[in-house]
């Protein structure tokens, strides 16, 4: 049997920000990779976490799981935790249906990400 994910998933350590950037599709297949970034996260434990999500095309309950995880985890620890997009249709769709849109501070421009989380 062979598969290939489309999914990328890139972590970058700045000075005062830890960055992740998620690429294509997030399902339970690839739910690892942010479980990896999060520990990476932890592991540095940077004031601002910023999780760019603008080539994030589909996600699932997942995606979501994984999310309010790495919220939660920043918020025990007092660090900020925010996403960029803007975000794809299905990504909103996911978030507004689950009543999570609001639990989380989301921009559309990394200045204002930084900015708003205090960067």
């Amino acid at each position: 049997m062979q598969w290939e994910s489309g999914t990328v998933v890139r972590v970058i350590r700045h000075e005062r920000v830890f960055e992740v950037t998620v690429r294509g599709e997030m399902d339970y297949d690839e739910s690892d990779l942010l479980g990896a970034a999060w520990d990476e996260a932890d592991e540095h434990a940077l004031p601002v976490t910023v999780v760019d999500l603008t080539l994030l095309t589909f996600g699932d309950s997942q995606l979501l799981r994984s999310l309010l995880d790495a919220h939660q985890r920043h918020r025990a620890t007092d660090r900020a935790f925010v996403l960029l997009g803007p975000l794809h249709e299905s990504v909103t769709r996911l978030l507004t249906i689950s009543g999570t849109y609001d639990h989380f501070t989301i921009t559309e421009s990394r200045d204002a990400a930084l900015r708003s989380a205090g960067g």
